[in-house]
This record gives C-alpha cells, structure tokens and sequence, in this order.
C-alpha cells in the first residue's frame, strides 16, 4: 500500500504538470538550473519537491494524449487498489482468506504424493538433545547473577602463590562467585539463597568467552528479583545418589530425597522454607552413607553422621546443625573418612586437614577447632572436602581466578594458620571457592612470587 500511494503521489504531480503543460515548459526553458526549475514549479503549483522532479524527469513522448491517457488509468487504479488494501489491512477476516487461498494455490500446484521413502527401521527416534555434542563445561555465575558457560581449558593450572589470570571484565559491584563443571548433557539444580529451586540442562547456558561477564540469569529462570544463585548442583544421567543436603547461614541442615526435584517448571519450586534472617548456602549430594561437616567463620567445624538428619519434604525447614558464637556457617559438606577437609580464608590462606583429624560428635553441637584465626589469615570464607585428584579455584572480589592443584597445597594440622595461597593485591578478599575435575596438564602457567610464600 506504501508502495502505491507513492507512485499515486507521483502521479499527481503528473497530472497537474499535464494541465499546465505550456507553463511548466515555459518554467523548465526559462531556468538556469534544476534547482531554480524546482522550487519555480514547487512554489507555483504547490507541489512537493517528489513530484518537481518526477516532472523534470519526464519524457517528452508521454506529453502525447495516449501517454496522458495512460497516466490518468494508472492513477484511477492505484485508487481502487489502495482502498482494497486498506480494507484488508483492516480485517482480520479478509487477511485469513488471503491466505487461505494462496495456500490452496500452493497445494494445487505442488500438492503430489511423496516420491522419497524415510525408513525408520534403524532409527526410531532423535531427540534434539542427541544433537548436542556431550562433552565437559565449566559454569560460572557473578555476585549479581550473571551466567555464561566456558570450555574446561580456559583457565590453565598455576602454582602455588600465583596472582591468577583475569577471569572475567568486572567492576567494583560484581565478581565471580560460583564455578561448577559438568557434562552439556547433565541437569543443573539452582538453589537461590532464599530458598527456591530451578532447573537447566548444561548446554542450555550460552557460551561466552573467558572475558565475558555473561548473560542475566533472569534470562534463563524466573529468579525472582532480589534472589541470588547461592549454589548448583549437578545431577549426571547416570545418578548414584539419593539425597540433598540442605545447609544455611544460620547452621540449620536439611535432608530430602533428589527424586523430589524431578519435575521443576520454569518458574521453580520451593526447596526449604527459611526461618528469618537466615540463607541457603549449602546444597550437597549424598548417597544415605556419608558424614556431615558444617564450618563457621570463626573457625570450628562439626562433624556427625548424615543419617542424624531425618528425612524431610521439599518445604520443610530442617533441624539445627551446628551451634553458633557471634559468627555464622561458611557452609555445609559431604564427606567420608578417607577425604581431607581443605579450608580458605578471607586473606588468602588456606590448608588441608585429614577428615580423621576431626572427631565425630553429635549433630547441632559446636564442634571442634579447624584454624587459628587471626589477623594475618583473617575469618573463614570456603572449606570443601577434597581429593587430590581435584583442583581449587579461588575467586577474589575484585574478579581475580586462580586455579591451583589441590595437590600442591599443604598438609596440616588443625590448629595451624595456613600457607598462603594467593596474593592479594589491592585490598582485595577472597570471596568464594569452588572444587572442579583437574585439566589436562599441557601448557600449564607459573605466576609464582616467592617473597610472600609463607607457611605458619
């Protein structure tokens, strides 16, 4: 309709130039320039300055009465299409119609039987995930809820000591706060800190470069506003286990069946009902077996057998788990006895301790000492139980990563300080720490500063 309406203008400007068609040579010869033959026309017969020069550009032969003929049917036409159009632009009706019967159109003259056999006896099925290539990520999540997902080599093993690599473009207000690794082919649980729960497949979450902040994860999930990813959890294809372990802020635990979390819809499901004031920090696997420790800031750390935690619903609150003093629980792990318990301060210091070393009490008691506090080492920010199979990042505030060998770290006993693991520049803090599968060891990077390397 746009289309005719402008030549309908253009037309116009014809006819007019046609009426007056001994003045407007008379104009066109007299003029020095196109310009002046421009405005003279637009200024006398109110014309626009379109049609001006449509009316400079027209041949002489359609000045004949044929030609004019010709201009006036065109123009007559356009008229009543124009007035079809906006009929049909007006009315859905008419619109269907259309369609229905360019369609018809379509399968009169293509409509023929199938001439290509598909044989199904091989493959019944593909599913679009059989599309997908399976192979390991890494997810990392921001303090503001930004999520991006990345190859498994992007961050290569340093040593002991080192500075770290850049791991993302951050400001003052954001950092890296949680780095998982996974198959593209496993479920992501997200746990928000108030509580509720939601569900991804790996290769659902866009790629994006090591540098790159990510995508909001509001994009992904209905988060609701003010919540924040607290932690994720895998569950492979082939899952052995049978329970999630709930832990908070507060010290309080939780134990419900993995089976419960089997249908989440976009807008996610209620995990564990919080009492006031308190987080969701803690969520872990556990097969029906296993020990429980649960760290606080302060330095203590209670162990106990998870089987002390009954059983609960999807909403339940949970029970107390371990006794607070002015600090609050770091957070919850899943251990056996042949594990080391690996903690990490504020100031980047860390060690690794025998889970022996710690004896098992009752659930809800405040535990044993895990590290000497002070000034130097500053509070608790992370513990995991480890392996030495495994590798450690470390994430700064300030969106400093250093990826280390868990290996590489200190044995010690429970009442040292540490050895420093990271230098921290800037004022900065270690902000969180995650436990991933090791990478090939091709191309590792030394950032070593020997001068403030310290064991105490």
């Amino acid at each position: 309709m746009k289309k005719s309406e402008n030549r309908v203008h253009i037309l116009e400007g014809y006819k007019i130039a046609l009426d007056n068609i001994d003045e407007v040579v008379k104009i066109i010869r007299g003029a020095e320039t196109d310009q002046e033959a421009r405005e003279t026309l637009m200024n006398r017969f109110g014309l626009t300055q379109i049609q001006a020069d449509s009316i400079l550009e027209l041949k002489l032969r359609r000045l004949t009465g044929l030609e004019r003929s010709k201009i006036e049917e065109e123009l007559a036409n356009l008229l009543v299409l124009i007035d079809k159009l906006r009929a049909i632009l007006a009315d859905e009706k008419l619109v269907l119609n259309i369609i229905k019967e360019e369609l018809q159109e379509i399968k009169d003259k293509y409509g023929d039987d199938r001439r290509t056999t598909i044989d199904m006896t091989a493959i019944d099925y593909i599913e679009d995930e059989s599309l997908i290539p399976e192979e390991d990520i890494i997810i990392t999540i921001t303090n503001k809820n930004y999520i991006k997902r990345i190859t498994t080599d992007t961050y290569k093993t340093q040593n002991r000591g080192g500075v770290g690599i850049k791991g993302m473009s951050t400001n003052d207000e954001d950092f890296v706060e949680q780095i998982i690794n996974l198959s593209t082919h496993d479920y992501l649980l997200f746990f928000t800190d108030k509580g509720r729960v939601y569900r991804l497949k790996g290769y659902e979450i866009p790629e994006f470069s090591r540098q790159s902040k990510g995508l909001p994860i509001v994009n992904l999930i209905q988060i609701e506003k003010d919540d924040k990813i607290s932690a994720v959890v895998k569950i492979e294809k082939e899952n052995t286990y049978k329970y999630l372990m709930f832990g908070t802020k507060s010290g309080v635990i939780k134990r419900t069946l993995i089976s419960d979390f089997d249908n989440i819809r976009r807008g996610g499901k209620i995990a564990i009902t919080l009492r006031e004031n308190d987080e969701l920090n803690s969520v872990k696997k556990s097969t029906g077996e296993d020990q429980i420790l649960m760290c606080t800031s302060g330095g203590r750390m209670v162990r106990f057998d998870e089987n002390e935690v009954r059983i609960m619903g999807r909403s339940a609150s949970g029970v107390r788990g371990i006794s607070l003093a002015n600090d609050y629980c770091v957070g919850t792990e899943v251990t056996s006895g042949n594990m080391e318990v690996l903690v990490v301060t504020e100031n980047g210091y860390g060690k690794k301790t025998p889970v022996d070393d710690y004896r098992q009490t009752r659930r809800g008691s405040k535990g044993v000492k895990t590290l000497n506090i002070g000034e130097k080492n500053g509070n608790i920010v992370g513990f995991k139980s480890v392996e030495d199979s495994k590798d450690l990042m470390i994430i700064t505030n300030s969106g400093i990563v250093i990826r280390l060998d868990i290996n590489n770290i200190s044995q010690m006993g429970r009442v040292t300080k540490g050895v420093k693991l990271i230098n921290l520049k800037d004022n900065a803090k270690v902000a969180s720490i995650s436990v991933i599968n090791k990478s090939p060891d091709e191309g590792k990077e030394e950032y070593l500063d020997k001068e403030n390397l310290e064991t105490e």
